[in-house]
């Protein structure tokens, strides 16, 4: 097997191409022949040393991926070999081959293309867990996503919608606005050119967005909460934008608004069986057709440093997938 090395956490620049003993699964584990891996921003922090978790040297980055069963360990029951799964464990994608937690493995309906199993996990259990169990959306309410064309942005412009409500996006230019008109949002705000407040002001009538989900920070944070509705929801999902913003507590006192954190690998484990039934809706959403995951590209697994520079550049609408031969 082949697999992109870290032996020292200082950039991108420092992975290297390695070749390797394929793995046996031990109790609980399965091998998986990788056919597909998305690039999320945490995989670029976890090479950085910049991520929460800090895996022990030397690691294989790549937190999601899908791919096919080669063998299982021992205790595992509900995997067999052939099936096809998507996983996200947090390391280990980045590969030809790689030991999965069983636990972790999410198995594929018939039908279901690898490229877009290992774009799916996190950013449609991100948005499904912030919008319905955070933020608990109702139909009706007016949602404003924030980098509304990347990864979590689109999953959550097609939740929202799937749940009924009113969606405004916000992106950082006109072809990426376009991109979430395309997938339904029902207004757009291109703040690379629009004043925020203003055009929540023109578009909500005044009253504001009644959810915020913000993957971004950053300068656009205060903006966007001076401008919520009266008990509205902000969703604190990342800073993909870098500073981590403060916010005056006033604003919450005075708009009857909440602040609400959304970690969702926590709730996946420490509520697994809440979280097992959530993927399986999400599931059963994509076989509706209510849910897709938009892919920007997709590239060769040996590509994946040119992976990285593209996510650098922001010019990633959806998600970057790496694929095997």
């Amino acid at each position: 097997m082949h697999a992109w090395l870290c032996n020292n956490p200082v950039g991108v620049e420092e992975l290297v191409w390695t070749e390797l003993p394929t793995p046996t699964p031990g109790a609980g584990e399965v091998l998986l022949e990788i056919q597909a891996a998305s690039l999320n921003f945490p995989d670029l922090l976890i090479v950085q040393n910049k991520y929460q978790m800090k895996p022990p040297l030397p690691f294989v980055p790549g937190a999601e991926y899908a791919g096919v069963v080669r063998a299982v360990g021992s205790g595992v029951e509900h995997l067999q070999v052939g099936q096809h799964v998507a996983c996200l464990s947090g390391t280990g994608g980045f590969a030809t081959h790689t030991l999965a937690p069983a636990a972790l493995c999410l198995p594929l309906p018939e039908g279901f293309p690898f490229v877009d199993a290992a774009a799916f996990i996190m950013t449609y259990a991100t948005s499904h867990h912030a919008l319905v169990d955070r933020a608990q959306l109702q139909a009706g309410e007016t949602l404003l996503v924030l980098g509304a064309a990347g990864g979590v942005g689109t999953a959550a412009i097609q939740i929202g919608k799937a749940l009924g409500a009113r969606v405004i996006a916000a992106a950082s230019s006109a072809e990426k606005c376009a991109l979430c008109t395309a997938l339904g949002a029902d207004a757009t705000i291109d703040y690379g050119q629009e004043n925020l407040r203003e055009a929540l002001k023109a578009l909500t009538g005044g009253k504001g967005p009644d959810v915020v989900y913000d993957p971004v920070g950053g300068a656009f944070t205060e903006a966007a909460f001076r401008s919520i509705a009266w008990r509205g929801r902000y969703l604190v999902i990342g800073f993909a934008a870098g500073p981590i913003p403060a916010l005056p507590l006033n604003l919450a006192l005075l708009k009857g608004a909440s602040l609400v954190g959304v970690f969702w690998g926590d709730f996946a484990k420490r509520e697994p069986a809440a979280n097992a039934a959530m993927l399986q809706e999400l599931v059963g959403w994509y076989a509706a057709g209510k849910i897709k995951p938009v892919i920007d590209r997709t590239l060769p697994m040996a590509s994946l440093k040119a992976a990285y520079a593209r996510m650098g550049s922001r010019a990633v609408q959806g998600k970057l997938v790496l694929v095997n031969p």
